[in-house]
């Protein structure tokens, strides 16, 4: 059997033959590009938003931006009332796992809330 026609990985005419293996310096640039691309999306801010439902008071909705998110009266009347006009508003800017929590706790509250990209 010579080396054409041996197993892969046998040891036919003296040494290894490797079939199908990628060069090192190929992995380690595509390790790098997928780091690179992770950091990039979570690096990405992200956004907590509150969509209008047919449900909650509006000054029930406007308590809850209080009591959770520490805004001011003015502030929660003012996104309350853009949820209520505009059918949903950003109540909050920041890292996926942080706006996913937020969104969690919205839905404690009762309010239909999502994680989107800031900007999109």
């Amino acid at each position: 059997m010579n080396a054409a026609t041996a197993p892969e990985g046998s040891d036919a005419g003296g040494g290894v033959l490797l079939v199908g293996t990628a060069p090192l310096h190929s992995s380690v640039q595509q390790d790098e590009a997928v780091q690179h691309e992770d950091a990039t999306r979570f690096d990405t801010p992200w956004t907590t938003v509150v969509w209008n439902d047919p449900v909650n008071l509006m000054n029930y909705v406007a308590r809850v931006f209080r009591r959770y998110f520490g805004f001011s009266p003015e502030e929660a009347q003012r996104l309350m009332l853009q949820v209520h006009h505009d059918g949903r508003a950003v109540v909050a800017t920041g890292p996926r796992e942080e706006m996913e929590r937020h969104v969690e706790a919205m839905h404690e509250f009762g309010l239909w809330a999502t994680v989107g990209k800031a900007g999109s």
